[in-house]
């Protein structure tokens, strides 16, 4: 992704400074792309990040070093929120971070260079999650839908057992009902023989 910086032009000194001894940064102004060619290709990654959220392992895997000088654009933030600066105008932050960066020997190009590079490094490995991401939806996605199927499935065979095991109760209550309408139908013509050989007690209370 183009960032909006990207086409800023590089600033190599304060406005109304005068030219500091050091490096030399002459001529015309440049745009951040052109000074880091090819600040929108992606990062090659050189080996596995085991801790997404440490950048510091983002950027060692990126092959972003730090330089023998030791100003990063990680670096100058930090000076620029360090008590000293902090509470200062921001045209004072900027000469006082340039003037630091000339004494070290630090050219602007540099730290434009590093900040591009860590950006796009960054921008890469967010791409690289957001992949891993898709990849590992789609392939959930296709197991839920399996596992969805299978509960399906298997409701299913439960509700069956469920009606097989009422069907056998309505049949067991079916057969009951069978049995004591010939119970009744029995016990009727039982009587009705034996009826000839008994009579009811003529003593009443």
């Amino acid at each position: 992704m183009s960032k909006k910086w990207y086409n800023y032009f590089v600033e190599t000194a304060p406005a109304g400074a005068e030219p500091a001894e050091g490096p030399a940064e002459a001529g015309p102004p440049s745009r951040v792309t052109d000074v880091v060619r090819d600040a929108e290709a992606e990062t090659t990654f050189t080996e596995p990040v085991t801790a997404p959220t440490d950048l510091d392992v983002v950027y060692r895997s990126a092959q972003i070093p730090t330089p023998p000088h030791g100003y990063t654009v990680i670096k100058v933030a930090e000076m620029l929120r360090s008590e000293h600066l902090n509470a200062l105008p921001d045209d004072v932050k900027k000469k006082s971070i340039m003037v630091a960066l000339d004494a070290a020997g630090v050219k602007i190009a540099d730290i434009v260079e590093d900040a591009v590079r860590r950006d796009r490094a960054l921008d890469t490995y967010e791409h690289v999650l957001l992949k891993n991401l898709d990849d590992t939806r789609a392939q959930k996605e296709t197991e839920n839908a399996r596992l969805e199927a299978e509960i399906n499935q298997r409701v299913s065979e439960l509700r069956q057992r469920i009606a097989d095991n009422q069907a056998e109760i309505d049949r067991e209550r079916k057969e009951l009902e069978a049995w004591r309408a010939g119970k009744r139908e029995e016990e009727n013509r039982i009587a009705e023989a034996v009826g000839h050989f008994v009579s009811p007690n003529p003593i009443t209370k």
